[in-house]
């Protein structure tokens, strides 16, 4: 989802010690898209092996699951099923303007303008079936769990962490937490780096945590009205939100409305936006579907595989992925993260 509500929020700084021995389910969708946009060549094209297909994906989900391992940090990976059709409009205007960014891209890379092309690469990423089946392998591959949601992976990883089998949520949409994440970790990015916007350069970041009850508290709200404050900023399922209404706004008229939402949103003339009743969305997020037979299960990581994924695949240089396996068996914790380059021979 994308929700502008970070700045209204009390976000604590955390260092990767913190987060030892605790169970983190992951945002799959969010990382691999992560991955995409960041993880590419100078002029901003993608990262393919000799057959032309694309691995930046599996190159940075290999080396930030190893990193994190090996601090100690246990992972589940919750991948998206079937969209809500609410939000079809929103991925129908997310293509469009990734079709948009190709073209200029396409321009850029004419005139050689080298910056140009990377602010508009970055924007066109795109994860295929196959990619997220090679994530879903590669993940099975490494021991971790492998959770299939019905609906948005945000949700059922929000419920994971709901029922206590999880500490916190690993994304960095901070909006999980219309879905009742209770904690949410931010910028578990690879060495503490963080990719500047539109740019393949990076600033240096420290995770982050995000606690919802502290947060309802400080911003003076419940559950249902901080749901009502998104809508009115606009959510992934009411794009856009309503025109003039950003966040401290919004905040000032929950509180003004409490629990009064059709008021509320009568006053905000929500149906001079959408052709639907704010209450379908609302309904939406407060129960969108998931698996409640989810199983947490963790095995050894399976070292053949891995290789046969990596390299026998896609070409990455063995002794790299087997160093890296290597260290993440011995539990090496002090083992520095090799760089990206590194993965090939």
């Amino acid at each position: 989802m994308g929700v502008a509500i970070t700045e209204l929020l009390l976000i604590r700084e955390i260092g990767l010690e913190f987060l030892h021995n605790k169970v983190l389910v992951v945002d799959a969708p969010m990382w691999l898209y992560q991955f995409l946009s960041s993880i590419r060549q100078r002029d901003g094209s993608l990262l393919t092996d000799s057959k032309g297909n694309v691995t930046s994906h599996l190159i940075g989900l290999s080396a930030r699951i190893s990193n994190l391992l090996q601090q100690g940090i246990r992972l589940a990976f919750v991948f998206d099923g079937e969209p809500p059709k609410l939000k079809h409009l929103t991925l129908e205007k997310r293509k469009e303007m990734k079709m948009d960014a190709e073209k200029r891209f396409r321009q850029a890379k004419e005139k050689a303008d080298e910056e140009l092309m990377k602010k508009y690469a970055a924007r066109t990423s795109r994860l295929t079936e196959d990619m997220i089946g090679e994530a879903k392998k590669l993940v099975g591959a490494f021991g971790l769990p492998v959770i299939e949601s019905p609906s948005e992976a945000e949700a059922q990883a929000s419920f994971i962490v709901k029922n206590n089998d999880a500490f916190a949520l690993a994304t960095n949409d901070a909006d999980a937490m219309l879905f009742e994440a209770p904690r949410i970790i931010r910028n578990l990015s690879m060495a503490g780096r963080k990719k500047r916007k539109d740019k393949l350069s990076y600033d240096i970041v420290s995770p982050d945590l995000i606690d919802l009850k502290e947060n309802l508290h400080h911003l003076g709200i419940n559950q249902e009205q901080l749901i009502a404050l998104a809508m009115l900023i606009g959510t992934d399922y009411n794009s856009g939100g309503i025109k003039g209404i950003g966040p401290k706004t919004a905040l000032k008229m929950v509180k003004e409305y409490k629990t009064s939402f059709d008021a509320m949103f009568n006053e905000a003339k929500w149906n001079d936006f959408f052709d639907f009743p704010w209450q379908e969305v609302f309904d939406l997020i407060r129960h969108m579907p998931v698996n409640e037979r989810y199983e947490l299960k963790w095995k050894n990581a399976d070292e053949d595989e891995i290789i046969r994924l990596l390299v026998g695949m896609h070409n990455f240089s063995e002794d790299r992925v087997r160093n890296q396996i290597e260290g993440l068996v011995k539990g090496n914790k002090k083992k520095s993260q090799k760089g990206l380059g590194e993965f090939f021979g």
